[in-house]
């Protein structure tokens, strides 16, 4: 007996599920990579603080919007997009092992992990020409406009993420460092116009360093302009940061638990402006005669609080970060709660 027709019915079932698999197809079409990742390598949120500011002929801060989007899963992947010329997000699936130490990212790129467990080890980031002692003004090549979000830095051998030489225009927002060798975020040798953000650190003792050197002033005075807000400083001793001359460097809204150091150090005639953050357990939260010259701080508006609660040691005068921008501030009672609930990887 012949088969009979199809129904009305049967046929329309039939053309919905070829349309379902079609779109599958389309969406996520096999390959090396599999399935897209998390909308994080999407993003198109932008920075507040010194990143946002327009100066040294850039207009805030975007990565690389516009370039197309490259995934990669692979050491030789990930190294040959970060140094391509021109803007690109480079989107990080997974984990990926560095051959080490340090690898030069050139300026236009936004460096993103997929989903929440994706980042680097063995190795790290260096944002900027190489070192040069004479150079005392930032030459037209420096690199710039360079985004690093959402990605886990581990067993880095010398810095996890070193911004230098005039590097500007640098965001770095929603990572997880821990358990490296030195710098987890150093940014050095006349570099500007950065804002760290929504970081978790912990499990590390060097954290972060702005301003390498007391000798450094020739590269240094005027610029170092940074802003670090609602980063986690999870016991994390010292350099929270550490800074040297920059001026204004804006501290606002961080949460500091147990620093067994000292939190905020501010010295080399460097300008520190220290306002809403949480220092829980700090015995030295905020301090501008930490080590070697000093630097000038404002400490306002913060709640200093648990068994052995410090008190800043600050004086002198800081230019305001309103000068250059403006941001919102939260009441500094809320800060722990709302930086442990969205600092780290997995919340952009």
């Amino acid at each position: 007996m012949a088969n009979p027709a199809p129904t009305r019915r049967q046929l329309t079932a039939l053309v919905a599920t070829g349309a379902s698999l079609l779109a599958l197809l389309v969406v996520a079409p096999p390959g090396a990579h599999g399935a897209r990742p998390a909308a994080a390598c999407d993003s198109t949120d932008r920075p507040i603080g010194f990143a946002s500011v327009d100066a040294w002929g850039q207009n805030g801060t975007t990565g690389g919007a516009g370039g197309p989007v490259v995934e990669v899963d692979t050491a030789p992947e990930f190294l040959a997009a970060i140094a391509a010329s021109g803007p690109r997000v480079v989107c990080v699936l997974g984990t990926i092992a560095l051959p080490g130490p340090m690898h030069d990212v050139t300026s236009d790129k936004t460096i993103v992990g997929g989903g929440t467990g994706a980042g680097l080890t063995g190795g790290g980031l260096t944002i900027g020409l190489p070192v040069a002692d004479g150079v005392t003004a930032p030459p037209a090549n420096a690199v710039h406009n360079v985004i690093v979000r959402n990605l886990v830095f581990r067993d880095w051998p010398d810095d996890a993420v070193n911004v230098q030489m005039f590097s500007h225009h640098v965001w770095i927002d929603h990572n997880d460092l821990a358990e490296g060798y030195d710098g987890a975020i150093d940014i050095k040798r006349g570099s500007s116009y950065v804002t760290v953000s929504w970081n978790h650190t912990h499990d590390h003792t060097k954290n972060m360093l702005l301003g390498h050197d007391d000798d450094n002033d020739a590269q240094d005075v005027g610029r170092l302009k940074v802003t670090y807000h609602h980063n986690w400083f999870d016991e994390t001793p010292q350099r929270n940061p550490r800074v040297r001359f920059g001026e204004p460097v804006h501290v606002f809204n961080n949460y500091y638990f147990h620093n067994t150091d000292v939190g905020v150090a501010c010295q080399a005639d460097a300008g520190c402006l220290v306002e809403g953050n949480y220092f829980e357990n700090v015995e030295e939260p905020v301090s501008n005669h930490y080590a070697g010259p000093t630097g000038r701080c404002v400490a306002r508006n913060n709640v200093f609080t648990g068994e052995e609660p410090g008190e800043p040691e600050c004086d002198g005068s800081v230019e305001e970060a309103r000068n250059y921008y403006d941001y919102p501030l939260d009441d500094p009672a809320s800060v722990k709660a709302r930086v442990t609930a969205g600092a780290g990887v997995g919340r952009i």
